[in-house]
């Protein structure tokens, strides 16, 4: 799993959802879990109010057409992410093998997220040694 890495692949407009419905679909059909690892649509809760004055929260999409794979690029994956009806292509400078995102990209668009767990919980007494 080390070798995974971040794609972005570039889908029809208003496809994001089925592209990544198809491929989770695939993954799990083909026992593929150890190759495509995870599919996300970034997105984000906005707060609409509408004309009566009443607040939705409703979901955006940050990058519209564009769903993120994390992956081990084999031809076999590759095919299979390529051939998704509603898939255009992987976004990249190459058209033979797809580009991975790098850390920093990763990191600044927000995809992955790196919890950190720690020994308290709420209500602990802590001693601050430092900062």
């Amino acid at each position: 799993m080390s070798d995974a890495r971040w794609y972005v692949i570039h889908t029809y407009s208003g496809y994001e959802n089925k592209v990544k419905d198809t491929l989770l679909t695939i993954v799990e059909n083909r026992n593929l879990q150890d190759m495509i690892i995870d599919v996300k649509i970034p997105i984000e809760k906005v707060t609409e109010i509408d004309k009566n004055g009443k607040q939705n929260t409703v979901d955006h999409k940050i990058f519209p057409s564009y769903v993120f794979v994390k992956m081990i690029v084999t031809d076999e994956t590759w095919f299979i992410v390529r051939n998704i009806r509603g898939v255009t292509g992987f976004v990249g400078a190459s058209s033979t093998a797809p580009v991975p995102l790098s850390d920093a990209e990763v990191a600044k668009m927000g995809v992955e997220s790196n919890e950190i767990k720690v020994g308290y919980k709420v209500g602990d007494t802590v001693e601050i040694v430092d900062g």
